[in-house]
Formats: C-alpha cells, sequence, structure tokens
C-alpha cells in the first residue's frame, strides 16, 4: 500500500484522473441530493437548438437540456459502478479465499462455476439476466451481481493460494485459530491491493455495460441516462444534430478513462514498476 500511495503521489496522470473521478462524483452526489440546476426532462427551448448562452450543448429532439441532461445521467453511472464494483470485489474475494484456502470439494465447486459463467459471452448473459429480472435498476443491479465477481474470485483464489502457506498463516494454524478466522483475520486482508485494483475494473466494466442496456432499453427507466441519451440520439442523427451522442459519450469516455488510467497506476504501483 505504501507503494501505491507514493504512485498517487507521483504519476501525473493518476492524480488527473483522480481529480476527474472527483468532479464526477462530486456532480454525481449533488444529482442525488437535487441540488443540480434544471429538470431533465422539461421542456425548455426549441427543438434541435444549437449549442448557446443558456443551453451550452443545446436541445435535444423534445427541447430538453442536453447539458443538464448529461449532468444528471452522472448519478445513474456512479451509482451502479460503486455499487456493482463493490459487490463484486466483496462476494468474489470471499468465494476466491475460500476455495484458495481450503481447497477440495470447495474449490472445485467455485472454480467450475465461474469457469461456467465464463464460458457465456458476458454481454448476452447480461442481457439475458436483465431481460427476466425486468426492466430498470433492479434489473442492471441483478444482472451485475450475478456475474461481476468471476473476476475477483479468480484473481483471489490465486493469490490465497500463494499465501496460505505462509509463515505467518502457518503460525495462526499452530496457535489453534480456526480456519475461518485465519482467513478472513490473516489471509484476505494480504489481498486488499488486488481487490482495490478488480475494482477500479468492475467500475469501468459496471459504466460500460449499463449504457449497452439502457441503450437497448433493458437498462434505466424514467430517469435520464448516457445510454438513454445515445438511443435517443439515432433518430437526431438523421437531422445532422449529433450534440446529444456527442455529450454522452464524452461524459462516458470520460470516466472510463479516468478509471482505467487510475487502476493502471495501480497495477503499476503492485508490480513495482516505475511509470
Amino acid at each position: 500500500m505504501n507503494l501505491l500511495l507514493l504512485k498517487l503521489r507521483t504519476d501525473r496522470s493518476a492524480q488527473v484522473a483522480l481529480l476527474l473521478i472527483s468532479l464526477y462524483a462530486v456532480v454525481s452526489l449533488l444529482a442525488g441530493l437535487g441540488l443540480l440546476p434544471g429538470d431533465p426532462e422539461l421542456r425548455v427551448g426549441p427543438r434541435f437548438q444549437s449549442p448557446g448562452p443558456g443551453h451550452w450543448l443545446g436541445t435535444d429532439r423534445q427541447g430538453r437540456d442536453i447539458l443538464i441532461r448529461t449532468l444528471h445521467s452522472t448519478q445513474v453511472a456512479f451509482l451502479v459502478g460503486v455499487i456493482s464494483a463493490a459487490w463484486g470485489v466483496a462476494f468474489g474475494a470471499v468465494l476466491g479465499g475460500v476455495a484458495g484456502y481450503f481447497g477440495g470439494k470447495w474449490d472445485q465447486a467455485i472454480v467450475w462455476l465461474y469457469s461456467t459463467i465464463e464460458s457465456i459471452p458476458s454481454i448476452l448473459l447480461l442481457v439475458a439476466v436483465t431481460y427476466l429480472a425486468g426492466r430498470g435498476l433492479l434489473g442492471v443491479y441483478l444482472a451485475f451481481f450475478a456475474t461481476f465477481w468471476v473476476g475477483p474470485c479468480r484473481t483471489i483464489r490465486a493469490e490465497v493460494l500463494r499465501l496460505r502457506d505462509a509463515d505467518h498463516v502457518q503460525a495462526a494454524r499452530v496457535l489453534g485459530f480456526p480456519p475461518r478466522r485465519v482467513l478472513l483475520r490473516h489471509v484476505l486482508p494480504q489481498t486488499a491491493h488486488l481487490a482495490l485494483v478488480q475494482f477500479a475494473l468492475l467500475f469501468v466494466g459496471a459504466v460500460k455495460s449499463e449504457v449497452i442496456l439502457s441503450y437497448l432499453g433493458l437498462g434505466v427507466q424514467g430517469q435520464p441516462s448516457w445510454g438513454i441519451m445515445i438511443n435517443q440520439a439515432r433518430a437526431e442523427l438523421i437531422n445532422g444534430f449529433g450534440w446529444q451522442i456527442g455529450a454522452a459519450s464524452v461524459a462516458t469516455f470520460g470516466l472510463v478513462l479516468a478509471f482505467n488510467v487510475l487502476a493502471g497506476a495501480f497495477e503499476d504501483a503492485l508490480q513495482g514498476e516505475p511509470r
């Protein structure tokens, strides 16, 4: 963790990425508290108005302000990213820890389960789960909860296989600590650095997947989302109006890029590689 903190202090790109993520987080929080100006569903001007004073990114085909819709959509993206990534890391770490530490039938069952899930194309699995669970945020969460634990589980399992024979773990066994306590107190905490990297990667996956599902009409309903904006912009492109799809795409790109840069900085720090 010391290397990680040092990396964040010395890596300019990681600092810029962290600043950008903080800005997205602030916008998301303000949207959640109802403190952002404007109503994303309210018609505020003529249709297809070009960017200018009052409407800095113009208006869509329903006369809604594109900038306001873009900012309000940040709440959904950030909420889905944080909740899905936190769940995937927590659940995957527990299953990976159990598989790696106890081995035997536990390991065989868990490896079989995540291998089976990994054999199905991820987007098809997400679409299927969301369709069965119903449209809306609940369906999105259920789809992500069912699939996002696989990567952390595989990674944590491999690390626990290495750690379970470490001196401090063997010493805990000799002292008579029960296996569950050894796993939770002496093994899993040693995998926190990997969990941090997995969180960043899962956040990116959740944001991109939410945009895709919302674009397909299986995701968010009744509230602004970058995926919905891109979907609605299809008809606008026919009229040569690309401001809405451009705003949603740039907003998605900025958040995903920032987390990818931060995840890369984390990985470099863990490997001890200078950037």
